[in-house]
């Protein structure tokens, strides 16, 4: 496993124990998914910009992502059923552990005028979702290659029921929030 990973079940785990009084390791939040999505938004039908994104997601992963096709037709929006309007990718695992790793101590840093991540971003369960204006801050993705530049959300979906624990285990798994 990832050197996150490892940091998380050996450091962490213990210390959410003792912090949320929790009785069992089972009842520590955990990450359960990673999940990553573009939106289409208003260049639906550019070819290149579906490309594009289509590349940058596998690039960024590793993975094939899957293509997210409207369910009904907007016609204020020129969408029709059954179009291609976003594409996503889900992390488990190992692969999951080595992006989170990749975004708390490469990413996050790179992006420009960073001053830490919001703690509003959280739902009610304690899942948390960061949008990326520009994709650039990826390492994967390199500046002179890029034709179309394009913004991406990354989930993080927690096996919690409250936004504080979800919060804690974030906060010990190195993510900077904002004072």
């Amino acid at each position: 496993m990832s050197e996150l990973h490892d940091y998380y079940k050996q450091q962490i785990i213990p210390q959410l124990l003792n912090t949320l009084g929790k009785k069992s390791v089972y009842q520590v939040p955990s990450v359960k998914k990673v999940t990553l999505n573009i939106g289409l938004g208003a260049s639906v039908k550019d070819a290149r910009y579906l490309e594009a994104s289509e590349q940058t997601l596998r690039r960024i992963c590793g993975q094939q992502p899957v293509k997210t096709k409207a369910r009904k037709a907007i016609s204020s929006f020129k969408i029709r059923e059954g179009m291609v309007v976003g594409m996503k990718v889900t992390l488990r695992g190992k692969r999951m552990w080595d992006f989170l790793d990749k975004l708390i101590h490469i990413t996050l840093p790179r992006v420009r005028d960073f001053r830490g991540i919001s703690l509003h971003a959280f739902d009610e369960k304690g899942n948390y979702s960061i949008g990326f204006k520009e994709h650039l801050a990826f390492p994967e993705i390199r500046s002179d290659e890029i034709e179309i530049i394009h913004g991406l959300q990354v989930v993080l979906t927690l096996n919690t029921q409250k936004k504080e624990e979800g919060q804690k285990l974030l906060e010990s798994l190195g993510f900077p929030f904002q004072k």
